[in-house]
Parts: structure tokens; sequence; C-alpha cells
């Protein structure tokens, strides 16, 4: 089995904190997402999430007006500077101290950052332009100039649209430009005259009017004018001219009721103005006339950030305290996008059947489902009113069943997407384990606060039976996939086998020492793996009810110090067991995953470990450590659980609403230091990926690895520009190597599409071997989104008779691409049986007016009786 897994994808969390932003052609929106960042293609429907990871929660991101670079910040002020399109880490920076605004200049060359009260300017990264054969800089960061002046935290940067000047919003309630090169008769101007700290400042497109905005509401209108002083009134107005300055022209007041004013954003070439109020309401307003288009309320908390793409037609707001993101089509009135994530707890997952839907449920009592390839939430279930601690799904048909812990188990149609079925006990009860049979006819919960398991018919779905025999809470159970056997595991050190189908429903015991915190089943029904509160790791035969092999994983499983431990992570007994355990779908490894930040891949025969995955390195979350920091501890314990919270200046920071002894805190707010766990993992139906469910989302790990800057024998005379002059050339086969030398993917497509049919045969004979796997994965990839269906077939072909033996005396080191291939002419047959089948009448309608009208335009010869007759 292969243990190349990467982290593809996060689901679960679609945004953390801080700001959002648009790519320059306005199709995808960047969000952060914990420490992580992900990237949403609004246009296809589709997400990723880029591969690099923050030591904290990402706070701040920057795109570069060429959609090449993206800077990202997180809390301590390390940035990590990214080749988007590539989606590669170039460098890593630390402005040392924590960054409140970032924004890079209209023409590229520069970016400001707010660090505090000052404003610092850096030259930006130069790149080689697409046309050109600019060189590379190999100094990332050099500061260009440090501007003072403000007394608080800078909160917002905008840059002029010639990249001359900038301004920046501060907290000391005032705004000032700055210019990026000393100008003739211009100094730092201070707009001061807002009664609340300014959310943000922006220029007009002509860079005549200046626009600043507070939290009250309040919206001025700045105009470069003469300033009339009364003193100087009185004087002679032959002294001369009166002095030019920036002075207030008109004032507009929005404040919404029993709210303030978070975010807001400006769109410099239609006027669009957009703010967000702490209540989840948000308004349109058209400038400079300030009229409002329309208000609207969209979230229960408040809106954190505001953005607007290019064209100005869609608004992305999102929302950190409920993890809420929306991308808002203000014209039609209509989402683009709206999803959020979990609000509370993950606590179990499901692949569906076929791979394509992952179902996720969670302390917040709702189901979501979620598409595997594009990332999105399809559906939210929000019946349960309690915390749903399980999920599965039927073998067959689209069934789902859930537990949870308001004492109902629920039957779901996933193609109505609605609830048929609901089964309840005969007293209250809340369940914690969850088994369906594979007929999908009975299905089984178990209790926290009952010992027994309870059986439902799920066609009349009445209770069937109470299964006693466990002396602790059943913790887990699983049915064989062979059917009518159930097993079940309790903490009372015993897992119990049962005939449910047998007459005497008999039950077998398994003695072990220790709680039962999780059993699974190989795919074979002959194998029972169990793992226990000790960190054992034991394995049984299902038919014989012996211990055929077993393993300590303690060490392999302990990892992460929190703040409250007294002891090392070596030393610590909270994190040296695991929770969830499966099978792989060949039934040769087993993954497990735990209280700690590893995830562990054991081989079943050998008992080895075979690969750890680290969930997090995020400092953000507790149990991330291996050492702690001593400097960090005070005389009353680590400094960051001190209460500081009435010691914010805003009003809404200080209001503390939890309950006294309250470890969760209200209902309203996450929890600002959870810690890191992994409550599920599953297998993929297909076996190339798995998922998990931890505390930062659906973590999916995938041996398909996505789009990777992997250059091949790469030199400095290959580049963009010399590819592209090769193509001008027709050197076909030479410009695509040094595609794959670069390994650009809109480059490879252009050299793909430019080469003619008639060269295509002559291009794949000439093609060396070690770049034939690269072709053969491309054209797979290519065929599933372009139109140019004869094209991509003659390829195919071209390809698969040409280096056939090859191919064959290759197949395990090819077998990827090979599947990729057959999928793609798969889903050609079908899409081609799906259309004939649509349109056969039609077909059918125009093949007989056209023998109708060839029939017609025969011509006629005339006899000389004067009458016609068919040539």
């Amino acid at each position: 089995m292969k243990t190349d897994f990467k982290l593809s994808n996060l689901l679960g969390t679609v945004y953390g904190k801080g700001n959002l932003t648009f790519t320059p052609d306005g199709n995808s929106l960047i969000s952060p997402v914990g420490n992580r960042v992900s990237v949403f293609n609004l246009t296809e429907s589709s997400s990723y999430t880029l591969p690099f990871s923050h030591r904290r929660n990402t706070s701040h991101l920057a795109l570069t007006p060429d959609g090449s670079i993206l800077l990202s910040v997180d809390e301590d002020g390390r940035a990590i500077l990214t080749h988007l399109p590539r989606r590669l880490a170039l460098y890593h920076f630390s402005f040392r101290a924590p960054v409140s605004a970032l924004a890079f200049s209209p023409s590229g060359r520069y970016f400001a950052v707010g660090v505090g009260r000052l404003v610092e300017v850096w030259h930006a990264p130069s790149t080689p332009g697409p046309e050109s054969d600019e060189g590379l800089e190999f100094a990332p960061f050099v500061r260009h100039r440090v501007h003072a002046g403000h007394h608080d935290t800078v909160g917002g940067l905008e840059w002029s649209s010639d990249s001359r000047f900038f301004l920046s919003a501060s907290k000391d309630l005032t705004a000032r430009m700055w210019s990026l090169y000393p100008q003739k008769n211009f100094t730092p101007t201070t707009l001061g005259a807002h009664k609340e700290a300014i959310v943000g400042a922006w220029f007009s497109v002509d860079q005549e009017v200046i626009y600043t905005v507070s939290r009250d509401g309040a919206l001025f209108q700045w105009h470069f004018a003469p300033i009339h002083d009364k003193l100087q009134a009185d004087d002679d107005p032959a002294d001369g001219p009166s002095p030019m300055g920036w002075r207030i022209a008109q004032r507009h007041y929005f404040m919404q009721p029993n709210a303030k004013l978070l975010c807001a954003a400006y769109h410099a070439s239609s006027g669009l103005f957009v703010a967000g109020f702490s209540s989840g309401l948000f308004g349109l307003y058209e400038l400079p006339d300030f009229s409002m288009i329309h208000t609207l309320s969209i979230s229960q908390q408040g809106l954190d950030h505001v953005a607007i793409n290019k064209s100005g037609e869609w608004l992305a707001l999102g929302a950190a305290k409920l993890g809420q993101l929306l991308v808002w089509e203000w014209q039609s009135e209509t989402y683009i996008l709206k999803q959020q994530g979990h609000f509370d707890r993950l606590n179990s997952l499901v692949y569906s059947r076929d791979g394509s839907r992952i179902v996720t449920a969670a302390d917040d009592g709702k189901v979501k489902v979620w598409d595997s390839k594009s990332g999105f939430c399809i559906v939210t279930f929000t019946e349960h009113s309690s915390g749903v601690t399980a999920c599965e799904f039927a073998q067959r048909g689209n069934v789902l069943f859930t537990a949870s812990l308001d004492g109902s188990v629920r039957a779901w149609d996933l193609i109505r997407y609605r609830n048929f079925r609901t089964f309840g006990a005969p007293t209250r009860l809340s369940f914690s384990s969850l088994a369906v049979d594979p007929s999908g006819d009975v299905v089984c919960a178990g209790s926290l606060d009952s010992f027994d398991i309870y059986v439902w018919s799920v066609q009349t779905g009445q209770l069937l039976d109470q299964l006693a025999g466990h002396e602790g809470p059943v913790s887990s159970m699983a049915f064989a996939p062979s059917g009518g056997t159930l097993v079940s595991g309790s903490w009372d050190h015993n897992v119990r086998i049962w005939n449910i189908f047998d007459r005497t429903q008999s039950s077998e015991a398994l003695q072990l020492q220790a709680d039962i915190t999780d059993i699974a089943i190989r795919s074979d029904s002959k194998q029972i793996a169990v793992s226990t509160l000790d960190g054992q790791l034991t394995f049984w035969s299902l038919a014989e009810a012996t211990q055929s092999a077993g393993l300590d994983a303690r060490r392999d499983v302990s990892g992460g110090r929190k703040l409250t431990d007294r002891r090392t992570a070596t030393t610590a007994a909270g994190s040296k067991n695991f929770n969830c355990i499966v099978y792989s779908m060949d039934g040769t490894c087993i993954i497990a995953g735990g209280n700690s930040k590893y995830i562990c891949l054991f081989d079943v025969l050998s008992g080895n470990l075979l690969k750890k995955f680290t969930v997090s390195v995020n400092l953000s979350l507790q149990g991330t450590q291996e050492y702690l920091n001593s400097r960090a501890l005070t005389e009353v314990g680590p400094a960051v659980l001190l209460d500081n919270q009435t010691e914010a200046s805003d009003l809404e920071d200080r209001n503390d609403r939890a309950l006294p002894g309250s470890g969760r805190g209200h209902a309203s707010s996450r929890r600002t230091s959870p810690e890191v766990r992994v409550t599920a993992v599953e297998f993929s139906p297909t076996g190339r990926a798995f998922c998990a469910a931890s505390t930062e989302g659906l973590l999916i790990y995938s041996l398909d690895h996505g789009l990777q800057f992997d250059p091949f024998d790469l030199d400095a005379d290959i580049t963009r520009a010399s590819t592209l002059r090769a193509l001008d050339e027709k050197l076909y086969l030479r410009a695509l190597i040094m595609g794959f030398r670069l390994n650009e993917s809109s480059l490879l497509k252009r050299v793909f599409e430019a080469t003619p049919l008639t060269e295509v045969g002559r291009l794949v004979k000439g093609l060396p071997t070690v770049y034939l796997a690269r072709l053969t994965r491309f054209v797979a990839q290519t065929t599933d989104t372009s139109p140019h269906l004869e094209k991509n077939l003659w390829w195919i072909e071209d390809l698969l008779s040409t280096h056939g033996p090859f191919l064959k005396d290759n197949m395990p080191s090819v077998a990827q691409e090979l599947r990729a291939v057959q999928k793609a002419i798969g889903t050609i047959q079908a899409d081609l049986a799906n259309i004939a089948d649509e349109n056969i009448y039609a077909l059918d309608y125009i093949l007989s007016q056209s023998a109708n009208n060839l029939a017609n335009s025969k011509p006629r010869i005339t006899n000389g009786f004067g009458s016609d007759m068919a040539a």
C-alpha cells in the first residue's frame, strides 16, 4: 500500500479571521482558515488549500495586482511569500511584531505594512513578466521607508491608483496621507475630524476626493480646496491666494441602531461603498451622492471583513465568530457562495459508498454533507437539538443514519434531503455510538447513560430489542461487512460479539485490560481491531474469538504538551491512546488518531509504524508544542491563559458573557484556546485518500497530489519567453519539453492547443520516455475540461499505440496515469451517450428533413408531351 499521502484540502472550516481578497480576474476568493489559506474558485465551484501552514492563525493576506505573489502574515507577524499559480512557498520572513494592515501598491513594486503605530513600506519581490526575460530579484524583502506619526494602531492602508501616495487609517481618530517618494510642495497630511476610530480611508477614481469612515457610522468626504481662515479674510486679499489643503466637503451618517461599524470597502471605479456592522447587517451605498442601494442582514454575529472584486459585481463577507463566508452579487441580489463550517468540535465522519460525498457530525447539532471534489458543503441538516455523536451510511441506497445526544437516531434521504425516519428509546437517553446492518434493515445504537444496545427496524421504525450484557457505557460498535454479526466495545473492558438475528441472541465476550475507545472490522469480516485506553492496539479473529496480534502504540501517538500540563509531552498520560481507528480498503494497514497532533499508519501484519502525519503545527492550539517556553510562565500560571479581556478598548470586546466556571464559553463565541485532537478518521472507498476530523476542520490527505511546482531538469535558458519563441518557430516537440521542464500548467495548455493534429503523431514518436508519464497525465486532465474532444482522443490514441509496449512493461509506475486516461475516456463515452439519448428524435427529424430536401432537389426532365419525369 502506498503511504505518500499529502494534504490536499481542508473542509469543515471556510473562514477563520483576517481579511479576504479576490484574485485579479475576480473569479477566485482567497480566505484565511486557521493557520492555512484556502482558495475558492467561484466560477468552477471548486476549492483547494495551499500546502504551507503558519505557526499561528493567519491574520492578513495581500495579493499583487497580477495575481502571482501572495503575502500571508500570521498573528505574530511572521510572513510567507507564495507563488500562487504554482502554490509554492518562496520565502519566510518576520516583521518582528504583530501586523495590523497590509496592502500592495497598484504597480506591484511596493507594499505597505501597518506594524503597531508605524507604517513600513517595503520593496515587493520582482518576478519576470509573462512575455519578457526580466531577471529575478534574490532579496525578496527590502525595507524602503518607515513612517511614524500615528499614536495608536494602524487599522487600514490604501494606495492611490498611480502608486505615488497611500492613506493610513488609525485608532487614534485620524487618517494620514503619505508619499512614496518625496514630492515637491507636499507634506504628510493629517485628516482628523472623527469621534471614533477610523475603519478605512480611500481615494476616489480621479484622486480628487478622499473618503474616511469611522466606527460610529460617519463617512466624511474630503476635497482639496482653498482653506479659508477668518484672520486671513480680514487682511488685504492682495497678499496672495489662499493656501490649499484637504477639508471636509460633506458629512454622511448611516449608523445602525445598537450596532457598530466593523468593516468597510470602497470600489473606486464604480463608486460602490459597502459597510458591515456588528449586528450582522451590511449596507450598500453609492458615492459620491451617498444614495443607499439596499441593506441586508446575513448573519447573527458581526461581519469582520468585506471585500469587492475587480468588476464591482461580487461582495465577499466573512463572519469569524460563526465561521461564515458569503459572496453576494448585489445587482441580482443572489448568493454566489454561501458556506459555513461547523461551529463546534467534529465528532464523526463517513464517506459515501462512491466516495463523492463526506458527511460530518459535530457538537453544534448539525450534520453537513460535503462534496469531496469541490470541497463545498451541499446541504446542512439541523433537525437534531443537541450534539451529533455518530453517523453511518447504509450499504445500499442513499440513506444516512445519525445518532445524537438528544436521544434520537434519525434516517436521512440524501436524494430528497429530508429526514424520513426517527428512532427513539423508551426512556430519555444520549446516544454515543451507531451501527447499521449491511442489508439496511436494522440500525443499532449505544448510549453512555444505559448499558444496553437498542435495535430498531428501519422499515417500521419500531424498537425490536434491547441487548443487555455490558456493564459499562457502550463506546463503539460496528457490523461485520458479511452481515449478521454485531461487535460492540464498552468501558467495562469487554468486547462482545452478538448474533442479533439468531433466536438466542447470544454474545461472546472478549476480555481486555482497559476501557474500549474504538473498534474496527476488516473488510473480509475475519479480523477485529480494538483500541483501548492504555494505548494498546489488539487484533482478534472474529470467527475464533482469539487474539492474533497486538502492539503498544503509546510512544507513537504521544506528543504535544498543553499549557496546563505539569508533565512533559513524553510522560503525559492524556494523549497516549487512540480514540478512532479504521482499516484500509485492502485490510493491510490501519490508521489511528487520538488526543494528540499525530495520525499514525500501522502495518497490520508486522505491527510496524509506516508513517506518522502531523495534523497541525499551529501554536494557537494547545498540544502542538513538545516543550513549553518558560519565559511565558508567570507567578499565577501561563501568560496566555490570563484573562485580559477587561483591558480591551472597545466595549464589545470587554463584555464577557460566559458563565463562571464554564470552559466552553458563550454559545455565540468560539473558544480562544482549543486543544488539537483527532476525533475521527475514515478511508475513501477508492483507497486513494483518507480524511481526519480534527480541531481545525476536516483534513483530506490524498495520493492524487494537486498542482505543484516541480521543475524537471531546469536550467537558466529555459524560460516562458523562450518556450513561446520555440512555439512561434513551430518547434512543437521542443516547446512541449520546455513546458514540462517548467511545469507551468497555463504554458503547457497553450503549447498543447497550438500543436496541429498533423504534428501529433510525429511529436509523440519523438517524445523521450522520461516525459511520457507527465504527458499522459496532462492529456487525461485536459480531456476533462477541454472542449476539443476529437483532438484529445487523437492524442490518447497516438500515445497508447506508439508507447504501448513501454507502458505495459512499466505498468506499476504509470498505473495512476493510465487510470486517469481510462476515467477520461469513460466520461467522454457517458457524455456522448447521454447527448445521443436526449437528442435522438431531433437527429431523426433532421436526417429525415435532409433526405426530403435531397429528394426534392433532384433535376427534372421534360418529355415531348409537356410532362416532367425524374432524371
